[in-house]
């Protein structure tokens, strides 16, 4: 790897190192600097960091009806536990802050994250099925989280939902149609295999840049906010620990008892990894840098989690309980 390309793609090889150091360093520059300016740029960053993710989306890959049951098992978790698992605990641990149970509601209903193909290759999982599920639960999140956030939410928090619909337009819909058009136009100089091998493995780059935007700007906006009242901060990593915890209790008793263990890592994997730039692009543009604090903080520990699962996995075998597999 050339010394420029080592430095371009280092940030999505550390991820789960440079995204707590980022925080650090915006908490400390947020208590010296007014930061405010950056936000002008939040949402052309959030459109330019999905961006990325969208080349080489292939709208066909919804139509199959592979792996179907699979499917609707991580759509209920997705679409109906989740969500009713943030409302609950937003009620509970987060009731004097309803921005920060705005940002666990956010959370709950936008999945697909960016890394979610990749972490099931990574841990043996369905590929082909994970790549549905992803797509299908980001397009599926991004139309219907209006419509939850003013159900769930609209009654605490003020909520513009037409103001909403327009900001995942922008976030999602925008980039996915240029990601189209972006790929076919590849796809006339390059061949696909050329593509796979040379372009794809570059694009999470662009997208772990975006993210170390948005996040130091979200959280560097709120630092004074994060050291006047750290009761926000413990409460929100309290709320986000115990919403991820029953996450993965409830994807290994389904995947135990109900899958074999690639499917079932595949809808682990599908259910506990939220698209956190999508989620953080909505949370900062459309409700505020508040709301983004609970997001943001996500960023600490998510994909960490799924790691330490794994390496657990392979030493308890949690996931052989020699289920049923529900792939049609």
């Amino acid at each position: 790897m050339k010394p420029l390309q080592k430095i371009y793609t280092f940030p999505a090889r550390n991820l789960r190192f440079v995204i707590p150091c980022v925080i650090l360093i915006a908490l400390a520059v947020g208590l010296y600097i007014d930061t405010s300016a950056l936000k002008k740029c939040i949402l052309p960053v959030a459109m330019a960091t999905i961006f990325p993710a969208m080349i080489g989306f292939r709208p066909s890959e919804l139509l199959s009806f592979k792996d179907l049951r699979l499917l609707l098992v991580n759509l209920l978790c997705n679409f109906l536990v989740l969500p009713l698992l943030a409302l609950l605990i937003g009620r509970i641990f987060l009731g004097q802050w309803p921005e920060l149970r705005m940002g666990l509601l956010i959370l709950s209903v936008i999945p697909g994250g960016n890394m979610v193909v990749a972490f099931t290759m990574l841990f043996d999982g369905n590929v082909p099925a994970s790549l549905k599920l992803s797509v299908t639960n980001l397009v599926l999140g991004s139309l219907l989280a209006p419509i939850y956030l003013y159900l769930l939410a609209g009654r605490f928090v003020a909520i513009d939902i037409t103001h909403i619909g327009k900001t995942i337009g922008l976030v999602v819909f925008v980039p996915l149609c240029l990601g189209i058009f972006t790929y076919w136009l590849l796809l006339k100089k390059y061949t696909q295999q050329q593509f796979k091998k040379e372009i794809k493995p570059l694009l999470p780059a662009a997208s772990a840049w975006g993210l170390i935007y948005l996040v130091f700007t979200s959280i560097s906006m709120k630092s004074q906010t994060f050291f006047s009242y750290p009761a926000l901060v413990v409460q929100s990593l309290f709320s986000l620990m115990l919403w991820y915890g029953m996450i993965v209790m409830l994807c290994v008793a389904v995947g135990r008892f109900v899958f074999k263990r690639r499917d079932g890592i595949t809808l682990l994997v599908n259910v506990s990894l939220r698209n956190l730039p999508i989620a953080i692009g909505v949370a900062v543009t459309a409700f505020g840098s508040q709301t983004a604090v609970i997001v943001a903080l996500a960023f600490l520990f998510q994909q960490q989690l799924v790691l330490w699962f794994n390496e657990l996995d392979k030493k308890y075998h949690w996931l052989d309980g020699g289920g049923r597999s529900f792939s049609a």
